[in-house]
């Protein structure tokens, strides 16, 4: 799926009265009904991130956590059940997962008497059993299982889906009987940071050739797409020539433009007649 950047940035305001439960994701597809879940999540997790980057410095000041921190401790005395923290994060709007941290941390200073390892935060966050008392313990895990952008959960499913992406891919190309080398084989000669597939014969996709493909199983916004061609693509780029970027649930239309510099971005059926949607890939030439 293309959408143009006025069309982006239309979901984009529209994303902004809502917060990061998995209750917005219906409200989000009876708004847009046209396009699939799978975009609308990943444009709302690409929104709300940067959201939350431009406000979470205002939660980490230590009046406000120990404020929060109080006001757990005094809500859950008259409604133990209630599910305290999701409700205090949605009104300050803040991430679940992120005030479920918060409230764990100033937690566990209070038991230890010191700051707490990362290690013994983050497993009981992925595991909220390991909390001694329930009621936190309850109250973590609902943020966990109602967060649909932070947290140890939503971790998972991205780690798995970028996989089952990867996997797809491979597929498609082990179809058309097109030889490549996958990231685990580059890895094992040596190289450090590459591509997901490198092509040993490369193929022409619409007129260009590409050595290289990339698999995102994201949507593909200004923001996203200039930090991975920063980071990642021009490396590539400069290591094995034009290559072709595969945004599994679409990109603005207008960063189409690195063509003619040997950068292809892409989206669905992994390599037009080769196999990906037209309407889902780019090539960086």
């Amino acid at each position: 799926m293309r959408l143009s950047r006025a069309e982006y940035k239309e979901i984009a305001r529209w994303t902004e009265q809502l917060r990061p439960t998995r209750q917005c994701m219906k409200i989000l597809k009876d708004r847009y009904p046209h396009h699939s879940q799978s975009t609308l999540l990943s444009i709302f997790s690409l929104e709300y991130q940067k959201r939350t980057k431009r406000t979470m410095s205002r939660h980490h000041v230590p009046d406000v956590m120990e404020r929060y921190y109080q006001r757990y401790l005094s809500e859950t005395k008259v409604r133990p059940t209630a599910p305290v923290l999701l409700e205090l994060a949605n009104e300050v709007d803040l991430s679940p997962a992120l005030m479920a941290r918060i409230i764990l941390d100033r937690f566990l200073k209070d038991m230890d008497g010191g700051m707490p390892s990362k290690t013994v935060l983050n497993s009981m966050l992925k595991e909220p059993s390991l909390i001694q008392d329930h009621i936190l313990a309850n109250n973590i895990y609902q943020c966990t299982i109602n967060d649909c952008c932070y947290g140890p959960l939503v971790d998972c499913i991205k780690h798995a889906v970028g996989q089952e992406h990867e996997v797809l891919l491979r597929d498609k190309l082990m179809e058309r009987n097109l030889s490549f080398l996958d990231e685990n084989q580059l890895r094992t000669m040596g190289y450090d940071k590459t591509p997901d597939i490198i092509l040993e014969v490369p193929v022409a996709v619409e007129g260009h050739i590409i050595h290289w493909i990339e698999s995102k199983a994201s949507f593909g916004d200004d923001h996203s797409h200039r930090t991975y061609l920063n980071e990642q693509f021009w490396s590539y780029w400069n290591r094995f020539g034009p290559g072709l970027v595969i945004y599994w649930y679409g990109f603005i239309e207008e960063l189409d433009c690195q063509r003619d510099r040997g950068l292809d971005p892409s989206m669905r059926r992994p390599l037009g007649h080769h196999g990906v949607d037209r309407q889902q890939w780019l090539p960086l030439s």
